[in-house]
């Protein structure tokens, strides 16, 4: 990547940065019910690592 980085770019990435980040707690008792314990990470829209996945920002 280049030495600077220009402001589209860095809202793409910062785009896709949020979509990486796990769902908040709350969601699991809303979705599941109280007693279920479910990580948060599965209501995340996209599963995305930055050494894993690259993206087409």
């Amino acid at each position: 990547m280049s030495r600077y980085r220009g402001l589209a770019k860095k809202l793409r990435l910062a785009k896709r940065l949020a979509q990486t980040k796990w769902a908040p707690f709350w969601t699991v008792p809303k979705i599941y019910g109280k007693n279920r314990r479910v990580h948060p990470g599965r209501h995340t829209a996209v599963k995305r690592h930055w050494r894993r996945n690259r993206t087409d920002a």
